[in-house]
């Protein structure tokens, strides 16, 4: 049973955030007149469906693992066959037929539903129980750093880096990480006074895919006491929901970039299995509880994100496939098309393999595993 408290909960939202990401490619569709044929809820077979008006058959599948739908005429004529053979006065309704805007317009609009979601889930979630955050508040001030040369103290809170106002310590860590040797006004809330210290990041070498790169490093560590919640009214909220979305947004394209660049390690990804602990860990607070909505949320701004990365299969590679078609004014050829859609294939079952791994290694099941078999 315990389980289960564990693995329903992620269920849940991941279906409804793929829903959600697979209604934004429908809608897209039926605004630019593409049939869509099939909307499915899950893989493999059908357990439940209909079929409405406008000839979408509506179905929930049988592994609730994903979802997807179906247009009519993605292939080019001389390749369609079957199903996507088109009837004769239906090739308006063909998404073949459709000019490249709308063609990445439904593309584009998968992705941008899930950001869209995540604002309004967290638009209400702070009018009804406020929005809670840790400011940039200093745990630790390390020896001979940077920080300590300024007279930067436990407990201080920084507000402000030069003219920009700041709520979370990412914000401070990514100036300070951008400027080493450079000086920096930081405006901090001691106490109940305001001062303005200038600090230096002390220039850090780090190793970046084999070569060097300097880095700033300002010699704290973040405090992990002192949460606020902060009151808003629904307008306001939307407006602080649209800025935390554009703001994590930010945040995990920066994460991603400082993986690539060998700045992280990639051990620090989370799978499926590490989502689902977290996402039963929240739900101990309650099926309905605000921390639950704030995940959901933060996935989908994940799931939208991940999805507009060029890479092939996703929509992202779908966009840059149609953005190179647009420049060559003619389609790729299927032989490269073939090599670009095998190589995002290879390069997705690879990553989720070791998303999988990282997962099992950081609950220790591989330990457990080992001393099992011995």
């Amino acid at each position: 049973m315990e389980f289960l408290w564990y693995i329903l909960p992620f269920i849940l939202i991941f279906t409804v955030l793929v829903f959600v990401h697979e209604l934004g490619h429908y809608l897209a569709a039926r605004q630019c007149n593409v049939r869509v044929e099939v909307f499915s809820v899950g893989f493999g077979k059908e357990i439940f469906g209909l079929t409405d008006k406008f000839g979408t058959r509506w179905r929930l599948s049988s592994i609730p693992l994903g979802g997807y739908v179906k247009l009519f005429g993605v292939l080019p004529p001389d390749e369609a066959r079957g199903e996507e053979v088109s009837p004769i006065g239906d090739e308006d309704t063909s998404f073949y037929n459709k000019p490249t805007g709308q063609k990445a317009w439904i593309y584009f609009a998968g992705p941008l539903a899930n950001l869209i979601f995540a604002v309004a889930v967290l638009a209400a979630v702070y009018s009804i129980t406020g929005k809670q955050y840790l400011p940039a508040s200093i745990g630790k001030v390390y020896s001979n750093s940077a920080a300590e040369r300024a007279g930067i103290r436990k407990g201080d809170i920084v507000i402000k880096v030069g003219k920009s106002s700041i709520k979370r310590f990412e914000q401070l860590s990514s100036v300070v990480r951008s400027s080493p040797g450079k000086d920096i006004s930081l405006t901090i809330q001691r106490n109940n006074k305001i001062i303005v210290l200038v600090v230096t990041p002390k220039p850090i070498e780090v190793d970046v895919a084999g070569s060097k790169k300097t880095i700033g490093r300002l010699g704290v560590s973040r405090s992990r006491s002192g949460s606020k919640i902060i009151e808003y009214n629904p307008l306001t909220a939307t407006w602080e929901a649209i800025i935390e979305t554009l703001s994590l947004s930010g945040l995990i394209l920066d994460y991603l970039g400082q993986v690539v660049s060998g700045e992280r390690s990639a051990k620090e990804l989370g799978g499926p299995i590490r989502i689902a602990q977290i996402s039963g860990d929240v739900a101990q607070t309650g099926i309905f509880s605000s921390g639950l909505f704030q995940l959901a949320a933060f996935l989908s701004i994940n799931l939208g994100i991940i999805n507009l990365l060029p890479i092939p299969l996703l929509d992202g590679g779908q966009l840059l496939v149609l953005g190179i078609e647009a420049l060559r004014r003619k389609p790729l050829e299927k032989g490269l098309l073939a090599v670009y859609q095998n190589i995002g294939l290879v390069f997705i079952v690879c990553l989720t393999i070791f998303v999988f791994w990282n997962d099992l290694v950081q609950l220790r099941f591989v330990d457990y595993l080992y001393g099992w078999i011995k």
